[in-house]
């Protein structure tokens, strides 16, 4: 099979093959290379042409060059001005390389010539005639090989020669061509030959009907630019300067810079198609036109980087609000819970407090502390559910609705958005609004939200929500569901001195004008203050006052030209005015018929005085001081208590037939109502009942039930500050409210004795002077 090995110099070969009977012209620059050519050229001109395996290799190793390739001869060579040589190869032979013999300046291989197997002729002629008509339907779709071509190729009727020529002439990888060449059974070569011819075929068909494809698109747009340029010459005589073409483009190129996804661009666009075509006079031209810049401008990937650094949030958080520790840990909770899953998915907030703690403010200090943006959307007095999912824009002023109205202005997918005084929203007619904020705040929903007016989804489960509330009945359940309550219940006067000392003040004294040297205002005249002339649980009612007081300095300031004003518990008044609210104070003395609860309101605490008064009559009950129902009714179950017990209570059994009781709570333009003057009442009533005096240093809260059990009531940190500032020294509390007194401040809790109840007999016994030490 095999003849005998010969020595010929080796040409590397890079992105080319030569096969036998091929005659091809050559350009080569690399010294060993010219060096192999002109050895051969001084012997008989015979060389060996194999291909490199990585074309980019400059220096060759043995390794890198594929062993078989074709013995060939140099029929010409000339040396070009550029320094390369130029040479005229033809290939003969298969061969196979048997040995590497590197010498310095050239390759010089050992090589055994390959003989070519082949099998029965007809087979052969076969695969010949059916890689004939192959290579010519291939020549028809290629259009690069010229029928003279294939006229020489069926001339040829050697199978192996024909292969190689028609080899030659394909555009195959260097791969496929070697794995040709290195095949020597003719017959296996013409048959795996007919399958890459069979392939390159259906490659170029596939690149003809692109390529008819994109002649056709380009067409079009030609076309289309065309007839742009015809409209735009017509809109410039009709006086109309850039028309609507102008406005278009530039829209197109907004959508076209813009982040949007995909199926967003594909929407744009096809509205600005309908906008194009549309008359510019028409209503449905400026509908679109706004549609489409919506959708450009709202953020669809933007984000910020959170930057979730407990220590970092903590510190802003107490330089931002003093007190509300509670609330402030529940927070640090949450946003450690964020940075240790990555995920923004979790419970909503929802701060619920009187107006004026804190909400909105605590809310911007979540977004500072994580570098996030703040945006808020105000939710009261929506009746309307377009407000939150839009309307749709068939409507005219069509608008989005307030969610994705805020994230436009947050111009990112990832903002902390306020959803403030989401208690505030009611139902009419037009629809629920709360319901559509299910979606919203629903965490395995609102990855999908649906506005109305921009009609395709918007992915919200990347936003913060944050909620706040007045008062948490007035949430409809559902959406109560889907949120964590955080309660604010207001500061205590301690508190609102050291806000309004290290914050409020501040921030007045720079808005007017004044500085530190300017005014200041004692601590007893800031008490005074807080106490007297506001009544409230935040602090907006105290900046107010304090502003005030900012202004009449700096009026005595330039009008009678001091330097400095200093406001005392006594000058306070001639610059304010008279006290504006006063505040409950303990009794002088013990008092028959008279008790002091402790009430909740929305100001914080507040004493509550209860008297009874009971003379002459038919058992008739009679309340007055502007109660509520429930109110009403703990003083029926107190008064229906005392009937049932009167004779373990030392008081005649038929008093509430010979006599009329008068139950009288002061102030009453004031609406009160709650349960938690249950045991007061029921106190009050003894005492007038009995003649036994009430002590005058304590107080007392707490529900009353029909058998005499004390139950739990809330608001017991404000109920107890109110307190300590009338003075009383004693607090009667019921017994499941123990854990609340934590949260009392340790000033506070260090002057009052709590006394803990579970039954109304312990309260009396407290809570009235022995008998022996009081006439009736």
């Amino acid at each position: 099979m095999t003849k005998d090995t010969i020595q010929l110099p080796l040409l590397p070969l890079r992105g080319l093959l030569v096969f036998p009977s091929m005659v091809l012209h050559l350009d080569v620059g690399r010294d060993k290379s010219v060096t192999a050519l002109e050895k051969a050229m001084m012997g008989d001109q015979t060389i060996f042409l194999a291909a490199q395996k990585k074309v980019s290799l400059d220096d060759p190793e043995p390794k890198d060059i594929y062993r078989i390739g074709t013995i060939a001869k140099v029929n010409q060579m000339l040396k070009l001005p550029n320094g390369t040589m130029r040479v005229l190869v033809e290939g003969l032979r298969r061969g196979e390389i048997i040995q590497f013999n590197e010498e310095s300046e050239e390759f010089n291989v050992e090589i055994k010539e390959i003989e070519e197997q082949h099998d029965e002729k007809n087979e052969e002629e076969a695969l010949m005639r059916s890689l004939l008509g192959q290579f010519e339907q291939y020549i028809k779709v290629s259009q690069k090989i010229t029928k003279e071509t294939l006229e020489t190729v069926s001339d040829i009727d050697e199978p192996s020669r024909f292969a190689d020529i028609i080899t030659s002439h394909l555009s195959l990888k260097i791969k496929d061509k070697q794995e040709l060449l290195e095949t020597v059974n003719v017959k296996e070569r013409l048959q795996q030959l007919i399958k890459l011819i069979t392939n390159e075929k259906k490659v170029l068909d596939l690149e003809k009907k692109i390529g008819q494809r994109v002649k056709t698109s380009m067409e079009k747009t030609q076309k289309e630019y065309y007839l742009r340029e015809q409209m735009k010459a017509i809109q410039k005589e009709l006086g109309e300067k850039d028309g609507k073409s102008g406005e278009v483009g530039k829209l197109r190129e907004k959508v076209e810079e813009s982040d949007m996804p995909e199926r967003i661009v594909e929407v744009a666009m096809k509205e600005l198609d309908r906008f194009e075509k549309v008359p510019q006079s028409s209503a449905e031209s400026s509908v679109i036109r706004n549609y489409v810049e919506w959708l450009i401008a709202l953020p669809w990937t933007e984000k910020t980087k959170d930057t979730i650094e407990i220590d970092n949030a903590h510190k802003i958080l107490d330089r931002d609000h003093y007190g509300l520790e509670k609330v402030k840990e529940r927070i640090l909770e949450y946003l450690a819970v964020q940075k240790l899953t990555q995920s923004i998915k979790g419970p909503i907030l929802c701060l619920v407090g009187p107006p004026g703690v804190g909400k909105t403010s605590l809310a911007k200090s979540i977004a500072r502390s994580i570098n996030r943006n703040f945006v808020r959307a105000s939710l009261g007095g929506i009746r309307d559910d377009a407000e939150i999912r839009g309307h749709r824009r068939t409507y005219i002023g069509a608008m989005p609705g307030r969610i994705i109205q805020g994230m436009k202005k947050a111009k990112t997918v990832n903002p902390v958005f306020l959803l403030d005084e989401i208690d505030k929203m009611s139902n009419d007619f037009r629809g629920d609004p709360s319901a559509a904020m299910l979606e919203v705040l629903d965490p395995e929903q609102n990855s999908n939200f649906s506005d109305h007016f921009i009609e395709e989804t918007y992915d919200l489960s990347n936003v913060l929500f944050v909620a706040t509330a007045n008062y948490v009945n007035n949430i409809p359940g559902p959406l109560l569901d889907r949120m964590e309550l955080i309660s604010i219940s207001g500061y205590t006067e301690v508190e609102k001195l050291h806000i309004a000392k290290e914050h409020l003040l501040s921030k007045q004294l720079k808005e007017n004008g004044l500085t530190k040297n300017n005014l200041q205002i004692r601590d007893d005249a800031l008490l005074k203050l807080i106490r007297t002339y506001t009544r409230e649980a935040g602090v907006r009612g105290l900046e107010r006052q304090l502003a005030t007081l900012c202004r009449k300095a700096a009026k005595i300031i330039i009008s009678k030209e001091k330097k400095r004003v200093v406001v005392t518990e006594k000058s306070i008044e001639e610059l304010l005015g008279k006290p504006v609210f006063r505040y409950g104070v303990m009794e002088q003395e013990n008092q028959v018929g008279a008790a002091t609860g402790l009430a909740y309101t929305a100001a914080g605490g507040d004493t509550l005085s209860i008297e009874v008064s009971h003379y002459p009559g038919k058992g008739k009950l009679t309340l007055t001081g502007k109660l509520g129902d429930v109110m009403q009714e703990s003083a029926q179950a107190a008064f229906s208590y005392i009937r049932s017990r009167a004779k373990e209570l030392s008081i005649n059994p038929d008093f509430y037939e010979t006599y009329d009781i008068h139950i009288h709570v002061p102030e009453g333009a004031t609406p009160k109502d709650g349960p938690s003057a249950g045991i007061t009442m029921a106190t009050a009533l003894v005492s007038a009942l009995t003649g036994r005096a009430v002590k005058k240093e304590v107080g007392m809260t707490g529900e009353i039930t029909l058998r005499g059990r004390v139950l739990p009531i809330g608001g017991l940190k404000e109920k107890s500050l109110s307190a300590h500032r009338a003075g009383i020294t004693t607090i009667i509390i019921p017994e499941d409210n123990e854990k609340d007194i934590e949260d009392i401040p340790e000033s506070v809790r260090s002057g009052l004795t709590f006394i803990k109840v579970n039954h109304l007999d312990q309260v009396l016994k407290h809570a009235l002077v022995e008998e022996k030490n009081e006439s009736k």
